[in-house]
C-alpha cells in the first residue's frame, strides 16, 4: 500500500508541479491517474532498474493505455545523442502522438533523457519523474534541466523543461548498491552547505541513521533536500542568477567527469571531490575556518566520497576543462563559494594563480 509523507510544489506559474516523497509511489493507481494524460505511455528505463520496478509501474497503469517501454544500458557513458535517438527511433515506429506521456523510471541518465526526450519530441510532450536512486530523487528529477552529454563537455546540449509531477520512492533506495547511495549523499549535504545551516548541522548529528537507510531519515532528508532546491528554482527557472549556487562543487566535478571518461567517477563522487575544493578555496580567502572544512572532509569520509580529484590531473588540465563549463560568462569563469556554512556565492574573480595553488595543493 502507498504511503505519501511529504508533499511539495516547485511553484513556476502554470507550469508548477507536486513532487510526492513516499513509499511504493510508482505502483500508486490514484496517483498515476491524476497525473498520466492522453491514451499512449511510453516508459523509459535501464536494464539495471527494469528488472525490479516496470513489471509493477505498468501493472499500476490504465489497462486502457498502450504503453511502449524503453530499457536503455545503464551508465552514464550512454547519456550521448546516439541514445537520445535510439529513443527518438522506438517512440515514431510506434506511433505515439503530442498527447503522449513520457515516464522516466530510474536515476540521473534516465531522467536527464527522458526529460530532453520529451521536450524534443513534437516540440514537447508531457512527463513524470519516477526517480529510483537518491542523487535523482534530490537533485536531477526535480527542476526541469535535461540535457545529453558530448565529448567534450558534460551536459553541454540540453533543455530546460518541466515534468508535470515527481513520484519519490524512499522503498527503491533500500536496493541501491552502497556507491550510489553515496553519491547521492554529495548533493544532500550539498544543500546544507549552500543555504540550510540547520539542515547541515542535522546531517553532521543524524548521519549514521541516514547511513543505515532508516525509512524516516531518508524521508526528512529528501524532503529538505527538495524544500531547498525548489525554493531555488522558483527564483531562477533557467538559471540567470541565483539557480547557480546549485552548481557548489560542480566545476570540478564535471571536469573530473569529462577526463576520466564518463561513469569512471559517479557524478556525485566528482561533485564530492569538488565541493572540498571549493570549500578549501572558501578557506583561503578568509570565508569559512579550517575548523569547517576538516568537518567536511570528515563527514565525506564517513559517507565513503572522495576528498580530492584524480592525481593524475594537472592543472592544466583543470583549467582546460573548467574553461568549457557552462558557467564561464564572458570568458570569465565563474564559481561557487560559501561565504558562510549555509551561505553560497557567485564569483568571477578567482585568478588562474588562486585555482593553481590549489590544484596543486590538493
Amino acid at each position: 500500500m502507498s504511503v505519501i509523507m511529504h508533499t511539495l510544489h516547485v511553484e513556476l506559474g502554470e507550469r508548477s508541479y507536486p513532487l510526492y516523497i513516499g513509499r511504493d509511489l510508482f505502483a500508486d493507481r490514484e496517483l498515476l491517474r491524476r497525473h498520466v494524460s492522453g491514451s499512449q505511455v511510453v516508459i523509459v528505463s535501464n536494464d539495471t532498474v527494469a528488472p525490479l520496478y516496470m513489471d509493477r509501474l505498468r501493472e499500476a497503469l490504465d489497462d486502457r493505455k498502450t504503453v511502449t517501454e524503453i530499457i536503455l544500458p545503464d551508465g552514464e557513458q550512454h547519456k550521448s545523442l546516439e541514445t537520445l535517438s535510439s529513443i527518438f527511433d522506438r517512440v515514431m515506429t510506434d506511433n505515439h502522438n503530442r498527447t503522449t506521456t513520457f515516464i522516466a523510471l530510474g536515476g540521473g541518465v534516465v531522467g536527464d533523457m527522458t526529460g530532453f526526450a520529451a521536450a524534443c519530441y513534437q516540440r514537447g510532450v508531457n512527463f513524470i519523474q519516477i526517480p529510483t536512486t537518491l542523487l535523482a530523487q534530490v537533485d536531477s528529477s526535480v527542476g526541469g534541466k535535461t540535457a545529453v552529454n558530448h565529448p567534450l563537455g558534460k551536459n553541454m546540449i540540453g533543455a530546460f523543461f518541466q515534468p508535470q509531477a515527481v513520484l519519490i520512492d524512499t522503498q527503491t533506495l533500500q536496493t541501491l548498491p552502497p556507491r550510489e547511495f553515496a553519491a547521492g549523499m554529495a548533493e544532500v549535504i550539498k544543500y546544507g552547505l549552500i543555504g540550510d545551516a540547520s539542515f547541515y548541522r542535522w546531517l553532521l548529528e543524524d548521519m549514521p541513521r541516514l547511513l543505515a537507510r532508516e525509512e524516516a531519515a531518508l524521508a526528512e532528508a529528501i524532503e529538505c533536500s527538495c524544500a531547498n532546491k525548489a525554493k531555488v528554482v522558483a527564483a531562477d527557472e533557467r538559471e540567470g542568477g541565483v539557480r547557480a549556487i546549485l552548481n557548489f562543487g560542480h566545476t570540478v566535478g564535471h571536469a573530473i567527469e569529462t577526463a576520466q571518461g564518463y561513469g569512471s567517477w559517479l557524478h556525485g563522487e566528482a561533485v564530492a571531490a569538488g565541493m572540498m575544493m571549493a570549500m578549501r578555496l572558501s578557506a583561503a580567502r578568509g570565508q569559512v575556518s579550517p575548523d569547517e572544512v576538516m568537518q567536511l572532509e570528515t563527514l565525506l569520509r564517513q559517507v565513503n566520497l572522495p576528498v580530492a580529484p584524480p592525481k593524475e590531473m594537472s592543472a592544466e588540465q583543470f583549467l582546460e576543462l573548467m574553461g568549457r563549463d557552462k558557467k564561464v560568462v564572458d570568458g570569465r569563469l565563474r564559481l561557487i563559494l560559501l561565504r558562510a556554512i549555509g551561505a553560497a556565492e557567485v564569483v568571477d574573480d578567482v585568478s588562474s594563480e588562486e585555482l593553481v595553488t590549489l590544484i596543486e595543493g590538493r
